[in-house]
């Protein structure tokens, strides 16, 4: 009989045996991926944009596939693929090859909003891709069709609560930051206005000016000249804090101490497929960090109303999870989902 030492002896050693392979080939596969991120790119790069072009995240992502690709030394070729919020871009990105190769412009509706709207999401936003930068966010212009008789968000606020239902908002979609701005306002101070969905941002602006609704959160880019002629009264901008662009805009915050917390920003990241060698990941990021930190391209967002991006996926892992969190409660409290 084998005795009961012999057993235990032969195991360990076994053991021993699957634990230094597993090492071994552990610290293989690092030094491969290290040596891999050398060396990358040595091929063309292809960015997934889940919006349509001449889009705010399409001409962000132009932008800086034309400098990295001249940092790169590789093209940096743009893909289009809206619809859905984002979520038919981002579904196709997380089905990629996760070799660095193929990275995703990812939309705040399709890594924060939309598990939260839907029952049978294509994708996990966090187990299937990896956070590589921050592109860049985009604040919302509140603004109120003339024909109500107020002059600031106070007066918009006191008027609704004693006409409540009275006013309406437009919004291009379920779970879209237009939408989800109105929501938050309703949820904050208790008023009530029903939302009109479009399928066109462009018949949503023409019907607002026209009177057909009385208040619109839309692109400060869309809404500026109207408010400079005299056509939309303005309210706020839904930044926390001022944007460089529009320093003479009050923030929805200032504007009405009830919602000193109201903050709402469209945001853009870039996300790789999950499995991602982490050194491609972190040198993705570096590398698109410091060209968004270039002069030229700071103006450029700056200039358009938004903030500009950077950090670390570290940075937008932490910002994606809050910004998770923020909707999934607006969207369970005031029962939305998506049709």
């Amino acid at each position: 009989m084998v005795s009961l030492y012999i057993l235990r002896t032969r195991r360990d050693t076994m053991f021993s045996k699957w634990v230094g392979a597993g090492i071994a080939g552990l610290a293989l596969a690092l030094g491969n991926a290290a040596l891999a991120a050398q060396d990358y790119p040595d091929k063309p790069v292809k960015f997934i944009v889940a919006s349509g072009t001449a889009s705010s995240p399409d001409s962000i992502s132009r932008l800086v596939a034309e400098k990295l690709s001249a940092k790169w030394g590789q093209p940096v070729v743009i893909e289009n693929a809206a619809g859905l919020g984002g979520i038919i871009g981002t579904e196709r990105a997380s089905r990629a090859t996760p070799d660095g190769y193929t990275l995703v412009v990812s939309t705040i509706g399709a890594m924060a909003v939309g598990v939260s709207l839907m029952d049978n999401l294509p994708y996990d936003p966090v187990k299937d891709f990896e956070p590589v930068t921050m592109l860049m966010a985009m604040p919302n212009l509140f603004v109120v069709h003339p024909s109500v008789p107020v002059k600031n968000l106070q007066e918009l606020v006191a008027y609704v609560k004693q006409n409540p239902g009275k006013l309406r908002y437009g919004h291009p979609g379920i779970g879209t930051t237009p939408h989800l701005s109105a929501e938050l306002l309703k949820q904050m101070t208790g008023i009530q206005m029903e939302g009109i969905p479009y399928k066109a941002s462009s018949q949503m602006t023409t019907d607002f000016l026209s009177g057909q609704y009385e208040v619109l959160f839309h692109n400060a880019s869309v809404l500026l000249p109207y408010v400079k002629a005299g056509k939309a009264t303005l309210m706020g901008i839904t930044s926390p804090k001022r944007v460089r662009a529009l320093p003479d805009v009050p923030t929805v915050a200032e504007a009405d101490t009830e919602l000193a917390d109201f903050s709402v920003h469209a945001w853009w990241g870039l996300h790789a497929p999950a499995g991602t060698p982490d050194a491609i990941v972190q040198k993705a990021s570096k590398d698109v960090a410091e060209i968004l930190a270039q002069a030229e391209v700071t103006k450029w967002v700056e200039d358009r109303g938004g903030e500009v991006g950077g950090g670390t996926p570290q940075d937008l892992r932490a910002y994606q999870a809050a910004e998770t969190e923020k909707w999934r409660k607006l969207i369970k409290e005031a029962g939305i989902k998506a049709n």
